[in-house]
C-alpha cells in the first residue's frame, strides 16, 4: 500500500453517478427551459430529503443545455458560505461579469441597476458613505433586479440554485425578490432545497414556493429497476430480486443510501446478495457515514489531516492554505489530495487548483466527528491563516464567527470591522450587526470599544431598534467631534421611535442637541424633535403649547429649512394656519438644495401642500423627493414618499394611480419594515379600491395584520376612518360610526381638526344619516364648512356643502350643491367634483328639472367613468336611467377610452421613456409596461409609440 491508493474504493463524483428514474423530472425542467428561451419566466423547486438525487438532476440539466444563446449561471449553497453576504449571488454572475468588456458592464449597471455593483463586487459607490444600510439592503435588490433584466434583454437566463436551504441571507431575498417579479422575463430560476433541515429562512423559500409561476417538483423514491441499475453499476453486474427489494426496504428508495449501502458492502468484501447486507435498518444515512469513514480509517494521517483541513476551510479553499491548516508541506498535502480523490471523496475543480469534497455530505461527517473545542480552534486558526494570505475580509470573519467565544484581539476586530462594513454595503445589516458583536467581550464593552459600539448601534438601526438604542446611548457618552455625535444623536432618535419610545426620543434631542457645537446641526436636530413628537401625544400636546412654532424665517441654511418644513408640516394640520404653512413649505421647496437637503424634511414640506388643500403641488413635490430619495437609494423614505404621493393621487380622482403607489410603495418596502405607519398606505387603498368598485379588495386590506401593536398614532386614525367608511358601504352604519367618531376624538386629540386633513367627518355624516340621526350630520357639516371657509380649503369646503345638502331638501338643497360645484371650479379635486354633479344631478331630477339632470348626471357620469370611479359611475348611470335617459355607451376605443394608469404609460413612452426607464420610474415590470401599450395601441389605433404624439405630445388634448 502506498500514500492513499485505493482504487475507486468509494464513489460519490457526480460526474460518474447514473441519474435514474428522473425522466419525468427532466422533461418537466427542460420544458421550462424552452418556455424562458420563448421569454415566459419560469420558477422550479425541487424539493426532497438529502441525497434523493436533486443534485444529479441539475447538474445533468446544466450540462444538456446548449452553449450559445443562452446564459447559464449556476450556485451551489454551502453552509461555511452562509455568512458571506451575496455570496451566491456572486456565484451566479461572476462568470459572466469576467467576460464582459467595460463599455458592457456600464450598460448593464446603468440606471436602476447600478446599486448591484454593490453585492456583485462590494466596491462602495460614490456619494453612498452614509446611507443607512436598510435602505441600501432593498436598493441592492432592485439593482440586482434591473442588472438581471439587463442581461435577460441580451439572452435568455437559467439560473441554477443547488441547495438553496443553504444560500447566504442575502442572496435569497434577491432570490425571492426576482421570483416575485420573473413573470413576463426571460428567465427560468431553478433551485433545490433539502427537505427536513434548518434553512437560512424557511418562509423567503416558502414565498418562492407559492409564486403562481413556480414547479414543485419533489423526486420520489428509485424503482426496483432503477436499484437494479445502481447493482450493476457498483458492482458489475446484476443482482437477484429478493437483494433489490431488501435494498428498497432498508433505504427507503433513496438513491445516495442505495449507493451508499453497495458501497459498504463492495468495502467489506460481501456480494450483493440478501445473506451479505450489514445489519442495518436505519433509514437516515448511517450507511453514507460509515461508508465515509470507512475509506478515512484506510487512510494515513496526512490524508485524514487533509480531509479535516478541507472540511473547516471549505469547497474551493486554497491548497497552500489548507496545507498550513493540515500541518502538512505542500507535496505531502498535494499527495494526500490525490488518495482522497482515489477514494471517491474529493474532486479537482478550477482547473485542478483547488479542491471540492464530492457531495455536501462528506463534508459534514467529518465535521461532526469534531469535538467542538477543536473545531473552534481550527477556524480560529483557519482565519488567521487566510489573513495573511491576504483573503478578503469577509472570509476571514466567516470564520471568526464559527467560534463561540467573542474576538477581541486587534488584528481579528479590524478585520470584523471591515468584514461589517463590507456587508453593510451590499445590504446585509443583520450580518453586519453579526460580525460587530462577535468583537465584543463577554464581560462588557469599555471606552474602547466606542468605535465597535457606533458601528454596532448604526447598523442595529434597521434590525434590531432597542439593541441600537443600548449601544448609540453607551457611545454616545465618548462621542464628541460634531457630525459624529449628530449623527448618533439623530440615530438615536430614530430608534427610540421605532421602537416605540418616541417621548424618550423628543426627550433626548431637547437635552442634548445643545451638546452639537454646530449651530446648524443643532436646527437639524430641532427640526427633528418636532417631527419625534408628532409621532407621541403626550410629547405633542407640550410641543403644541411651548413651541413657538416661527414659520416665517427665510430658510438660508438646511438648518433652518427643516425647522420651517417641521413647524409648516405640524401647523397645516389646523385650518386656521393651513395657507401660511404652504406657503412656507414653496419656500422651502424651492430653496432647497439636493444632496444637502434632507429628503426627510421635503417630504414634510410636501405634506403640508397636501393638507393646505393642494394635492396637485403636493403630487409635483413628492415626486421630486421620490427622485432624490430613488437615487440616493434612500428607499425607505422612497416607500413613504410614495405612500403619502398615493393619498395626493387620490385626492386628485387618479385611483390607478393611487392604487399603483400604495402597491409600489408596499413593494418596495416589506409591510414589516412599515412599523406603525402602515396604517397610511393601506387607508389610501382602501378609499382607493371602495371607490373603483373592488370591495373584496377593500376587506382584504382592511383585514392584513399590522406588524406593531401601538396604534396610538395619527396614523392609525387614517385607517379607522377607512375602516369605517367601508363598514358604511358593506350597511353597517353601527360598526361605521364606531370606527368614525373613535378617528374623530383621536384627530382632535392630536389638534388635526382641519377637514383637509382626513374624511372621518363626512363619512361620520353619512353613517349619521342612514341611522335617522340628521342632526349631528349637520352639526358635523357645519363645522367642517366653517373651518374650510377659514382655512381657504376649497376641496373640503366642497365636500361640506355636499354632506349639508343631505340635511336640507328642495330648493335650499339645491342652492347648497350650487354652491359645492362653484368652490370646486377650477379645483384639481376631480373626484369630489363628480361626486357633487351626480348629487347635484339627483336632486335636480327630484325638483322635477329632468333635462337639467339628465345633462349634469352625463357629466358625473363622464367623469366618474374617466377617473375609473366604478362605484360612483354606477351610482350615476342608476340615477339617469332614473330621468328616463340612455346613458351613453362607455367608449372602448380612442383616448377617453383608456384607464388612468394606461394613460400614464402613454404619457411616459410619447416623451420618449423607454419600457424599462417607464418601469424603474413606476416600480412595475417591464412586462406591464409592454401590456399597457399594447392595449394603448389598440385602443387609440396606433402602430407603435411613434403614433402616440399625436395625442399626448405638446400640443395635444389628452389628459
Amino acid at each position: 500500500m502506498t500514500d492513499g491508493i485505493y482504487t475507486e474504493a468509494f464513489e460519490c463524483r457526480r460526474d460518474r453517478l447514473t441519474l435514474v428514474n428522473r425522466e419525468e423530472e427532466m422533461s418537466s425542467l427542460t420544458a421550462l427551459v424552452q418556455d424562458a428561451r420563448a421569454g415566459s419566466g419560469g420558477i422550479a423547486l425541487l424539493e426532497g430529503v438529502v441525497g434523493i438525487g436533486k443534485s444529479l438532476l441539475l447538474d445533468r440539466l446544466v450540462s444538456a443545455l446548449p452553449a450559445d444563446g443562452l446564459y447559464v449561471l449556476t450556485a451551489r449553497c454551502d453552509a461555511l458560505e452562509h455568512d458571506f453576504p451575496f455570496g451566491v449571488v456572486r456565484q451566479l454572475f461572476e462568470p459572466v461579469l469576467a467576460t464582459l468588456d467595460e463599455p458592457q458592464l456600464t450598460q448593464l449597471l446603468s440606471g436602476s441597476a447600478r446599486t448591484a455593483a454593490q453585492a456583485l463586487s462590494g466596491e462602495k459607490l460614490p456619494g453612498d458613505a452614509l446611507l443607512p444600510t436598510e435602505d441600501m439592503s432593498y436598493a441592492v435588490l432592485h439593482g440586482l433586479y434591473w442588472f438581471t433584466c439587463n442581461l435577460a434583454a441580451e439572452a435568455p437566463l437559467v439560473i441554477v440554485v443547488d441547495d438553496a436551504h443553504c444560500a447566504d441571507m442575502a442572496s435569497l431575498r434577491f432570490l425571492t425578490h426576482l421570483a416575485r417579479r420573473i413573470e413576463g422575463l426571460p428567465v427560468l430560476l431553478v433551485l433545490s432545497q433539502r427537505t427536513g433541515d434548518e434553512a437560512t429562512d424557511a418562509a423567503l423559500l416558502s414565498d418562492i414556493a407559492g409564486q403562481p409561476l413556480c414547479r414543485v417538483l419533489r423526486p420520489g423514491p428509485l424503482t426496483h429497476q432503477g436499484v437494479g441499475h445502481l447493482v450493476k453499476t457498483v458492482f458489475g453486474h446484476e443482482a437477484d430480486d429478493e437483494f433489490h427489494e431488501a435494498c428498497l426496504a432498508i433505504t427507503g428508495g433513496n438513491p445516495l443510501l442505495v449507493h451508499s449501502l453497495l458501497s459498504v458492502l463492495r468495502l467489506g468484501g460481501r456480494p450483493p446478495t440478501v445473506e451479505g447486507l450489514p445489519y442495518v435498518t436505519a433509514h437516515d444515512g448511517a450507511f453514507f457515514h460509515e461508508a465515509v469513514r470507512s475509506v478515512l480509517q484506510q487512510q494515513p494521517e496526512s490524508a485524514a489531516a487533509a480531509a479535516r483541513a478541507l472540511a473547516v476551510m471549505g469547497d474551493d479553499a486554497l491548497p497552500e492554505v489548507c496545507a498550513r491548516l493540515a500541518g502538512l508541506d505542500d507535496a505531502t498535502h498535494s499527495a494526500a489530495m490525490r488518495a482522497l480523490r482515489s477514494n471517491g471523496l474529493v474532486s479537482e475543480v478550477d482547473d485542478g487548483r483547488r479542491w471540492s469534497f464530492n457531495h455536501g455530505l462528506i463534508r459534514e461527517v467529518i465535521v461532526t466527528d469534531l469535538p467542538p473545542e477543536q473545531l473552534a480552534q481550527a477556524h480560529r486558526h483557519a482565519a488567521r491563516l487566510l489573513l495573511d494570505a491576504g483573503a478578503r475580509a469577509e472570509q476571514v470573519a466567516g470564520h471568526l464567527l464559527m467560534t463561540p467565544l467573542p474576538a477581541t484581539e486587534d488584528w481579528a476586530v479590524t478585520v470584523l470591522r471591515e468584514a461589517a462594513r463590507e456587508a453593510s454595503f451590499r445590504g446585509a445589516p443583520a450580518l453586519a450587526v453579526d460580525l460587530l458583536r462577535h468583537c465584543l467581550p463577554a464581560e462588557g464593552p469599555t471606552p474602547e470599544d466606542t468605535p465597535v459600539l457606533v458601528e454596532l448601534g448604526l447598523a442595529e438601526a434597521g434590525v434590531d431598534p432597542q439593541a441600537s438604542v443600548r449601544h448609540l446611548q453607551a457611545a454616545l457618552e465618548h462621542v464628541h467631534e460634531p457630525p459624529l455625535r449628530f449623527r448618533l444623536l439623530s440615530s438615536l432618535a430614530s430608534g427610540l421611535i421605532r421602537s416605540g419610545q418616541s417621548l424618550q426620543a423628543v426627550r433626548l434631542l431637547a437635552e442634548e442637541a445643545p451638546t452639537v457645537r454646530d449651530a446648524d446641526l443643532q436646527r437639524l436636530l430641532e427640526g427633528q424633535r418636532l417631527m419625534a413628537s408628532a409621532e407621541d401625544l403626550t410629547s405633542f400636546t407640550v410641543t403644541l403649547q411651548e413651541y413657538p412654532f416661527d414659520i416665517s424665517r427665510p430658510g438660508d441654511t438646511p438648518g433652518e429649512r427643516a425647522l420651517i418644513a417641521a413647524g409648516a408640516g405640524l401647523c397645516s394640520v389646523r385650518a386656521v394656519r393651513a395657507q401660511e404653512s404652504a406657503a412656507a413649505a414653496r419656500r422651502v421647496l424651492e430653496s432647497s438644495v439636493p444632496g444637502v437637503d434632507s429628503p426627510f424634511f421635503l417630504t414634510t414640506a410636501a405634506t403640508a401642500l397636501l393638507y393646505a388643500g393642494l394635492p396637485d403641488e403636493a403630487d409635483a413635490a413628492y415626486q421630486r423627493v421620490m427622485d432624490i430619495t430613488r437615487q440616493s437609494q434612500r428607499l425607505l423614505l422612497h416607500g413613504l414618499c410614495q405612500a403619502l404621493r398615493a393619498e395626493a393621487h387620490y385626492r386628485l380622482g387618479a385611483l390607478s394611480e393611487a392604487l399603483a403607489a400604495t402597491r409600489s410603495a408596499l413593494n418596495v418596502v416589506p409591510p414589516r419594515h412599515w412599523g406603525r405607519t402602515l396604517a397610511l398606505p393601506v387607508a389610501t387603498q382602501i378609499h382607493a379600491l371602495i371607490d373603483s368598485g373592488d370591495l373584496a379588495g377593500a376587506d382584504a386590506a382592511a383585514a392584513q395584520a399590522f406588524p406593531s401593536t401601538s396604534l396610538d398614532t395619527w396614523q392609525w386614525n387614517e385607517f379607522l376612518c377607512a375602516r369605517g367608511r367601508l363598514r358604511l358601504t358593506h350597511q353597517d352604519p353601527k360598526g361605521a360610526l364606531e370606527d368614525l367618531l373613535e378617528a374623530g376624538r383621536r384627530q382632535h386629540l392630536w389638534t388635526r381638526t382641519s377637514p383637509a386633513v382626513s374624511s372621518w367627518w363626512f363619512w361620520a355624516g353619512r353613517a349619521h344619516l342612514a341611522l335617522g340621526a340628521p342632526a349631528a350630520a349637520r352639526e358635523l357639516a357645519e363645522d367642517a364648512v366653517e373651518r374650510a371657509r377659514k382655512g381657504k380649503l376649497t376641496d373640503a369646503l366642497g365636500a361640506g356643502l355636499r354632506l349639508l345638502a343631505t340635511t336640507e331638501s328642495g330648493a335650499r338643497k339645491l342652492g347648497v350643491l350650487e354652491e359645492a360645484l362653484s368652490a370646486l371650479d377650477g379645483s384639481p379635486a376631480r373626484l369630489e367634483r363628480a361626486r357633487t354633479l351626480v348629487d347635484y344631478g339627483s336632486t335636480l331630477h327630484a325638483c322635477g328639472r329632468t333635462e337639467a339632470a339628465r345633462e349634469t348626471l352625463r357629466q358625473g357620469l363622464d367623469l366618474a367613468y374617466a377617473l375609473g370611479a366604478a362605484q360612483l359611475h354606477a351610482q350615476a348611470n342608476d340615477a339617469l336611467l332614473a330621468t328616463g335617459a340612455r346613458p351613453r355607451r362607455v367608449t372602448s376605443s380612442g383616448v377617453e377610452s383608456l384607464t388612468p394608469s394606461e394613460a400614464q404609460v402613454a404619457r411616459m413612452a410619447a416623451a420618449g421613456g423607454t419600457n424599462r426607464e417607464i418601469a424603474e420610474e413606476l416600480f412595475v415590470t417591464q412586462r406591464t409596461v409592454e401590456q399597457h401599450l399594447t392595449s394603448v395601441y389598440r385602443k387609440v389605433g396606433v402602430s407603435g409609440r411613434r403614433g402616440l404624439g399625436r395625442f399626448f405630445g405638446p400640443g395635444s388634448t389628452a389628459k
